[in-house]
């Protein structure tokens, strides 16, 4: 399926930006270098996830069983541009689908494994799959038997595969189709008959924003490529270097930073969902890790919890990347300066906006904290081949005029290589999404930042919608957030605005707090006074929690917490 205009098409090519190698060109790649490396391992403790013995599977072992799966998907009746609908946890088994898919030109669509039929139902209207690929047990639940009981509706819907014992009629085992083999000629006759181009689409991707329902993100190969050298340059990713992913893989977090970052680089990737801390620490230590992605407040317990990181071997671990949240200057300097291991500050979503903070484009650990490289911006040189494959502007969210000067927030504007080309069946919010330029509208704030005339940083600063306005006066949530998060009693902290009749809002701190801790408002104040924040800024309520609402990629929930806060206001 294509959906990049011809004319697109043609410039980055042009550009040197797209290529045409797929993902299954990238593994072939690695089977000729490394056949008998390993490629990729399953989360050690599987077994509590989906039942099993762990698998480990070879460069090679990998391309059979891709080369299998693909043969009997197309047994099944699934064809090129066809909707593959995937729910599992990170095992080795979704990495295969992802592969054979591909194979064979179809689309693969992941989901969360927390969505359930409500959910289902959007994204299935939208797509409508042909086959759905899940597993009868995770955490309790029996996807199987939802799915099945869905299938009525959607007439498309013509297989369903699963991992799992004891599986309806009619469910194919993916394990068997895994090992079972296939008709090679018959594989190879249909590859030559149904080329799959680099510039089709390999994913249909969730993402949630203003809209009741959830936008489908096609996107591309060429994409995913694109975007992947964010990570690869930014993070250092040397070829072998062995991966660690615990983000769920449906999106951009895992997909371009994790999956095809390692396609790219050869070396060895293992799964980790859903977080467990003794679980991934002992995988560092047994994978002799080199790069892993960590949500900053974890980062910042580990480092307030110095016995548990001694307890583990990490002296593999080079660099770690993170985001979805402020980081903090102390925690990015500290992890440099006791363990040696550069944190990046990264920023992406799955609409395809991507900036890396990588120790060389910024080596101040303090300062990468901060600040992202001034992408796609002309008189800037930067490590990351990213930047050059990307044209960026900051626009005054009312008047629309292009911001030049430091210190004024706008809204991010990105065009180049890794943009999607638009929602999937969705014209309308494509439309509103992009100028007539070509520029993606990602929806957030930054502002231009740099050391007297050479202002070559962005600054993120919010999200459009959670800025707070008291009083006329604009206030970054995300700001607060970074300053008390320092706090020595807080384990995590979300700021959001609650309505006034007189200012129109107000600062209220929603606060998790460390162990056997308390704390009051006046405390929080006191402590953000001593950092000389300006008084409009205060918190006026404080709200405890026991945990911040979080969604299945851990971005934390601000629409409930804000409903939350209303109502207890």
């Amino acid at each position: 399926m294509l959906l990049v205009s011809d004319e697109q098409i043609r410039e980055y090519t042009e550009r040197g930006w797209w290529g045409s190698d797929t993902v299954v060109d990238l593994l072939l790649r690695n089977v000729q270098s490394t056949s008998d490396a390993v490629a990729v391992v399953d989360p050690p403790n599987r077994a509590e996830l989906v039942g099993g013995v762990p698998i480990r599977l070879t460069y090679d072992e990998l391309r059979q069983a891709m080369n299998r799966l693909a043969g009997r998907l197309l047994d099944a009746g699934i064809k090129k541009d066809d909707v593959v609908m995937v729910q599992l946890p990170n095992i080795v088994e979704l990495v295969c689908v992802y592969l054979a898919a591909a194979r064979i030109g179809a689309i693969v669509s992941p989901l969360p494994v927390q969505y359930r039929t409500h959910e289902l139902q959007q994204v299935m209207k939208i797509t409508e799959p042909t086959a759905f690929v899940t597993t009868t047990n995770f955490g309790g639940f029996n996807f199987v038997k939802m799915v099945r009981a869905m299938q009525p509706e959607f007439p498309s819907l013509m297989t369903i595969l699963a991992i799992g014992q004891d599986l309806p009629e009619g469910v194919l085992s993916l394990q068997e189709l895994l090992t079972s083999p296939c008709d090679e000629e018959t594989l190879q006759a249909y590859l030559t008959e149904h080329p799959t181009s680099a510039n089709e689409v390999f994913t249909v991707c969730w993402t949630s924003g203003t809209e009741a329902e959830p936008k489908g993100v096609a996107r591309s190969h060429n994409h995913w490529i694109a975007i992947a050298y964010a990570s690869v340059d930014g993070c250092e990713l040397d070829p072998g270097t062995n991966l660690l992913n615990p983000f769920p893989l449906i999106n951009m977090a895992a997909i371009g930073g994790m999956l095809v970052p390692w396609l790219l680089t050869g070396g060895k990737l293992a799964l980790h969902h859903p977080l467990s801390l003794p679980v991934f620490l002992g995988q560092i230590q047994a994978e002799k890790i080199n790069y892993t992605v960590v949500p900053p407040a974890l980062l910042n317990m580990l480092l307030q919890n110095p016995a548990i990181l001694a307890s583990t071997d990490i002296s593999s671990i080079k660099n770690i990347g993170s985001g979805a949240a402020p980081l903090s200057p102390w925690m990015v300097t500290q992890y440099q300066e006791k363990y040696g291991i550069h944190v990046i500050n990264m920023f992406g979503s799955n609409e395809g906006a991507s900036f890396t903070s990588g120790p060389k484009d910024i080596p101040d650990p303090a300062e990468r904290a901060q600040y992202f490289p001034r992408f796609g911006v002309p008189g800037y040189e930067w490590a990351s081949r990213m930047a050059g494959m990307m044209s960026t502007k900051l626009v005054d969210p009312v008047s629309k005029e292009i911001i030049a000067e430091p210190g004024i927030p706008g809204e991010m504007a990105i065009k180049g290589a890794a943009i999607f080309s638009g929602y999937y069946k969705r014209p309308d919010l494509t439309q509103r999404a992009f100028d007539d330029e070509g520029y993606f509208y990602t929806g957030d704030l930054f502002e231009i930042a740099g050391d007297g005339d050479n202002l070559n940083r962005y600054r993120f600063v919010s999200r459009l919608k959670e800025i707070i306005i008291r009083g006329g006066m604009n206030i970054s949530s995300q700001e607060i957030e970074a300053l008390i998060i320092e706090h020595p009693k807080v384990a995590e902290v979300a700021v959001v605005g609650y309505a006034d009749e007189r200012l129109g809002e107000k600062v209220c701190a929603v606060v998790a707090l460390k162990k056997d801790q308390s704390i009051t408002l006046g405390e929080i104040v006191e402590f953000l006074k001593a950092k000389d924040v300006a008084v409009y800024k205060l918190p006026e309520r404080l709200v405890v929690v026991d945990s911040l609402p979080r969604n299945p990629v851990g971005k934390v929930l601000k629409r409930v917490l804000q409903e939350t806060v209303q109502e207890l206001t």
